[in-house]
C-alpha cells in the first residue's frame, strides 16, 4: 500500500498539454456574458452584485486549467471561500458557476500525482467545511460530491487512455527500429564477409604474389569503410534474443515481386524509374519495406479497389516513393489516427533522414508518399 501511494504521489504530468486552443476563448466569451445576463435578469440572486463579481472573476483563470491546474483549483477554492466568509446567509454564486466543474477534470487529466492529491483535498476540504458551516445541506453535499468524482473520474480515464495509446505508439516505433536494425546487420554482416575472405585470400597469395596482398588491403579498406558508415546508421537500434534470419534482406529489384504475388486482389503495377544501383543497402531495404507494407494496406483495407500503383523515381540525391490505389475513401475521416503500420512507415523514414506521408487522396484513392535519401543519412 505504501508503494502504491508514493507511485501515485510521484505520478509525473502527462506530457504535451495544450497551452490554450481555440476553443478555450470562446469558452471565455460565452460565460462571461452569460454570468452578467445571469446576475442582471435572474430575480433571486443573492449578493448580487458580489455574485456576479465571483462568477465573472473566475472565468479567465480557465484558461491556465491544464498548465497549472492545482493552482487554478487553489485560486478559485480561495475565492469562492472569501466571498463566503465575506457574507452571511445564502452564499453568493451563479448557476453560471457550473463551469468549474471542468477544473476539477482538468487536474486529474493534466495534473502531477502530488498536484491531483492537494487539489482534491483543497475541493472535498471546502465541500466538507460548506456543510459544516450550513452553506449546503447534507443532500446537495452528497450530490455535488458524486458530481466531483464523475468529472475526476473522467479525466482519469482520458489520461490513462492517452498514456495506452503513447505506449502503443512507443512500441511500434521500438518494434520497427529493431526491423531496421535487422536489415542493417545482414548488411554489415555481407561487409564483414567479404572483409574476412579478402584478408584470407591476401594472406594466402602473400608469400607468392605481393601485388594480390596490396589489391586485398585496399578492397578490405573499402569495405572496412562502407561497413563503418553503414553502422552509423544504427541509431540504437536494439534486436531481441533471437536467432539471427539468414535470408538475404530485401533488395529494390524485390519490389517486382509484389506484383507478381497479388492473387484475388487488386492488381499491383510497379514501375521504377532512374538509376537505383548504388543506393544505400538501408535506404534499398526501407524501400522495399515501405512499398511492402503500402501494397499491403491498400489490400486490406482499400474498399472496392481494383489496382494498385506503385512508383519508383531516383535522381541524384534522393529517391522517391509513392504507393496509391482507386479505392472508395468516402467513409474515412480526415482526422482519424494514422494506424500503427503507418506509424512504423514514418518511423523507419525519419531514422533514415527522410519523409513518409499518407492520406487519401483528392480525386479517389489512398496515396503513400516517401522521400528518403540515396545515401540514408
Amino acid at each position: 500500500m505504501l508503494g502504491l501511494l508514493r507511485s501515485v504521489w510521484e505520478e509525473p504530468r502527462p506530457p504535451g498539454a495544450p497551452v490554450r486552443v481555440r476553443r478555450d476563448w470562446v469558452l471565455v466569451g460565452v460565460l462571461l456574458p452569460a454570468a452578467v445576463l445571469e446576475g442582471v435578469l435572474r430575480p433571486d440572486v443573492p449578493w448580487r452584485m458580489l455574485s456576479v463579481v465571483l462568477a465573472a472573476g473566475l472565468v479567465p483563470p480557465l484558461l491556465w486549467r491544464r498548465t497549472r491546474p492545482l493552482a487554478t483549483i487553489a485560486v478559485t477554492i480561495g475565492a469562492s471561500a472569501l466571498a463566503t466568509l465575506l457574507t452571511t446567509g445564502q452564499p453568493p454564486g451563479l448557476y453560471t458557476m457550473a463551469y468549474l466543474i471542468l477544473l476539477p477534470y482538468a487536474l486529474f487529466r493534466w495534473g502531477s500525482g502530488r498536484q491531483t492529491v492537494i487539489g482534491a483535498a483543497i475541493i472535498f476540504a471546502k465541500v466538507v467545511l460548506s456543510l459544516a458551516t450550513g452553506d449546503t445541506s447534507l443532500t446537495d453535499s452528497v450530490a455535488l460530491t458524486a458530481v466531483l468524482f464523475a468529472a475526476m473520474a473522467l479525466g482519469g480515464a482520458f489520461r490513462y487512455r492517452a498514456g495506452a495509446r503513447m505506449r502503443e505508439l512507443d512500441q511500434v516505433k521500438l518494434l520497427e527500429r529493431e526491423r531496421l536494425a535487422r536489415d542493417l546487420h545482414d548488411t554489415v554482416a555481407h561487409h564483414v564477409s567479404a572483409i574476412a575472405i579478402r584478408a584470407q585470400a591476401g594472406l594466402a597469395t602473400a608469400p607468392s604474389n605481393p601485388d594480390a596482398a596490396t589489391d586485398a588491403l585496399r578492397v578490405i579498406e573499402t569495405e572496412a569503410s562502407r561497413t563503418l558508415a553503414e553502422m552509423r546508421t544504427i541509431v540504437r537500434a536494439l534486436r531481441r534474443d533471437e536467432p539471427a534470419e539468414l535470408a538475404p534482406g530485401p533488395r529494390v529489384t524485390d519490389l517486382e515481386e509484389l506484383a507478381s504475388g497479388a492473387r484475388g486482389g487488386p492488381s499491383v503495377d510497379v514501375r521504377i524509374a532512374g538509376d537505383l544501383g548504388d543506393l544505400a543497402p538501408p535506404v534499398a531495404a526501407a524501400l522495399y519495406r515501405l512499398a511492402q507494407e503500402s501494397v499491403t494496406n491498400a489490400r486490406r483495407h482499400a474498399r472496392h479497389a481494383t489496382r494498385i500503383e506503385v512508383r519508383v523515381a531516383a535522381d541524384d540525391t534522393s529517391v522517391r516513393l509513392r504507393v496509391s490505389d482507386d479505392g472508395d475513401t468516402t467513409l474515412v475521416r480526415p482526422n482519424a489516427s494514422p494506424g500503427y503500420g503507418l506509424i512504423g512507415m514514418i518511423e523507419r523514414a525519419g531514422l533514415l533522414g527522410g519523409t513518409c506521408e499518407a492520406g487519401p487522396d483528392p480525386e479517389r484513392g489512398w496515396t503513400v508518399t516517401a522521400v528518403l535519401p540515396r545515401t540514408g543519412g
